[in-house]
């Protein structure tokens, strides 16, 4: 085996032991996660909130066991295919071994590694990206055509997997335009490759379009929940924070585009960045819809700094230039990583109070990060759930209804009970809900702000309160659990009334 492989297999292993250090035990899975995992018994061409390749890699995780071992391998993996095409893309540009291994630390010790800890679409976006631009490189440095229809995979399959690369697409229009890959256009191939792109995508879109297009309702409700708080000079001011540690790598890259001769021709990266991060702050994207956008700069920054070095008395700045990103993640990680347990988060916001991020997506500092919150109480709930399913008479049909998609699949994913399925009007749930047998029994897991009714409890014969989420840590705190027993009612017809509304709801579109 050749050196650089054997440095690239090295830098791999370090990116998985990497991402499994990076949370603590005491952290149970995302909110989100939770969603994504239940799709695995749904598979279809697409979904409310996104679209079906995250469900192939679920239903592959469920084959494997379903562990919480398999859900962070498949984010950590696509983070490693991302720094390999960096690594091929340095070697097919010229680049020496210092090169690819700077970038390859660059890349490690970076914000890809807290997308990387989650599973969800982020990570397989990053590597879709980051696989267009590959394929456009090689495509400017060869001629081959081949390269461009390599180029409509990557779209294609990134939009299977995340309708944000559109925004790449948009980006590489006008700046092809601003400069001589212009010509492009003329080449007939690229229609091919769009149109390969079309095909690959077209399941996804005749989905949508028979589910009277979810994806518009999703975007309606994203933009008035979330993106509304969204500040646009913040959205560019937090770009620079990605990659801080090696923003001087980025730097170089964008300098190397107009002052270094062997790069001018790739002008393109740097007008595409330009370009999507103008659409982004228009449309008050969050900040890391953008972070597919840096990976590839990598490439041309790593090895212009190589050249920059190659001098007698740059020898003695090569280490240096790799000691940089990993110092300054190591000291960044206890307040940016779930590497403690949340009173060890808490007493690191206390000591900084302005380097944690503790802002909700409601526009409100919390005591921890959402995305932290989020990682809690989850088997907790599922415990109090499952002991209230104890309860329900065995041979009668026994419904959980939740409030919240995370509610509802972290039950699903922890329960210990064979046949428990948790279900929603939140998300995609509201077209798994199985109304084919005669509700006897419900427990309701409510949100601390909702509680329950006096008129859900007279439509039973007997109501209990399990017990609550008792972690003050935990986002989902105080969320209750609820046994109803011997409905006097058709809640059947109840659940009917309320998933046409729902549904209805999704189809409306202002």
């Amino acid at each position: 085996m050749k050196k650089r492989d054997l440095f690239l297999l090295g830098f791999i292993l370090i990116k998985f032991i990497l991402q499994y250090l990076l949370i603590d035990p005491s952290y149970d899975l995302h909110r989100d996660e939770y969603l994504h995992l239940d799709q695995a018994h749904h598979l279809a061409w697409g979904y409310i909130s996104v679209p079906p390749v995250t469900s192939w890699f679920s239903y592959l995780i469920y084959l494997l066991g379903n562990t919480e071992f398999w859900v962070k391998f498949f984010p950590a993996l696509f983070g490693a295919l991302t720094i390999t095409l960096i690594w091929k893309a340095i070697e097919r540009l010229g680049g020496d071994l210092y090169a690819q291994s700077l970038a390859a630390i660059c890349l490690t010790f970076s914000a890809l590694a807290r997308l990387n800890i989650l599973f969800q679409p982020n990570s397989f976006d990053i590597l879709a990206w980051t696989f267009v631009f590959y394929s456009l490189l090689s495509y400017i440095k060869t001629g081959k055509n081949k390269w461009l229809y390599w180029l409509g995979v990557g779209v294609g399959f990134g939009f299977l997997n995340k309708y944000n690369i559109a925004f790449q697409v948009l980006g590489l229009i006008p700046a092809l335009f601003l400069t001589s890959d212009r010509k492009i256009f003329k080449n007939p191939h690229l229609n091919g490759a769009f149109g390969l792109a079309f095909l690959i995508a077209l399941p996804n879109l005749i989905w949508q379009w028979q589910n009277d297009f979810p994806v518009l309702w999703h975007m309606r409700m994203l933009s008035k929940y979330q993106l509304v708080n969204v500040n646009r000079l913040d959205f560019l001011t937090e770009q620079f924070f990605f990659f801080f540690g090696s923003s001087f790598v980025l730097i170089l890259a964008f300098v190397s585009y107009f002052k270094h001769p062997p790069f001018r021709k790739y002008q393109v990266f740097f007008w595409t960045t330009i370009s999507t991060l103008a659409i982004f702050t228009f449309f008050r994207a969050k900040n890391y819809y953008a972070i597919g956008l840096y990976p590839i700069h990598f490439a041309f920054g790593a090895i212009y700094l190589s050249h920059v070095l190659s001098k007698s008395w740059g020898k003695y700045l090569k280490p240096v230039a790799m000691i940089i990103p990993i110092s300054l993640f190591v000291v960044s990680a206890p307040m940016t990583y779930p590497i403690g347990d949340p009173e060890y988060l808490k007493g690191v916001q206390s000591r900084h109070p302005d380097l944690m991020e503790n802002r909700w997506e409601d526009g409100e500092i919390h005591d921890l990060p959402q995305d932290f919150a989020d990682m809690l109480g989850w088997k907790e709930l599922t415990e109090k759930v499952d002991l209230a399913y104890s309860k329900a008479p065995s041979d009668e049909y026994t419904v959980i209804i939740c409030d919240n998609y995370g509610q509802a699949g972290a039950i699903n994913f922890y329960t210990k009970t064979k046949g428990l399925q948790a279900v929603t009007m939140n998300a995609d749930y509201v077209n798994w809900i199985d109304l084919s047998g005669e509700i006897k029994n419900v427990i309701l897991v409510r949100e601390v702000e909702d509680g329950i009714s006096e008129r859900e409890i007279s439509l039973f014969e007997k109501s209990e309160k399990i017990g609550s989420i008792t972690d003050p840590n935990a986002r989902e705190f105080g969320t209750s659990i609820h046994l109803l027993l011997g409905a006097k009612t058709d809640i059947n017809a109840i659940l009917a009334a309320e998933i046409e509304e729902k549904r209805m709801e999704l189809k409306t579109v202002n």
